[in-house]
């Protein structure tokens, strides 16, 4: 998987289409991205003792990477696929395909 925690992405499809936020969890099992403040759902807490409360509570649920874009210009909101390349010390980068910038 390309996308990496602290990337700053656009969700492209779904009910939180447009929106920008940070990653904050990468499942690489499903292939998933958790994304601060975007796809939140509802769920049912129970408490776990005396001082939790209990109740319904909103948390992020997950996002599969395929409906994610890497944002490359955070102004302009611009976004891009994401390739490899080796730099001249033979160390691999990450690199924007739509503009051929290290990321």
């Amino acid at each position: 998987m390309k996308l990496k925690k602290n990337d700053t992405v656009k969700v492209m499809v779904g009910k939180d289409k447009g929106k920008i936020g940070k990653i904050s969890k990468v499942d690489q099992e499903k292939e998933a991205v958790y994304i601060l403040g975007v796809n939140m759902v509802s769920k049912a807490m129970k408490k776990k003792n005396q001082n939790d409360k209990g109740g319904i509570t909103r948390i992020e649920a997950p996002i599969h990477v395929s409906n994610v874009a890497l944002v490359v210009d955070q102004k302009a909101g611009t976004t891009s696929r994401i390739g490899y390349k080796l730099d001249e010390k033979g160390n691999k980068v990450r690199i924007a395909k739509k503009t051929g910038a290290q990321i």
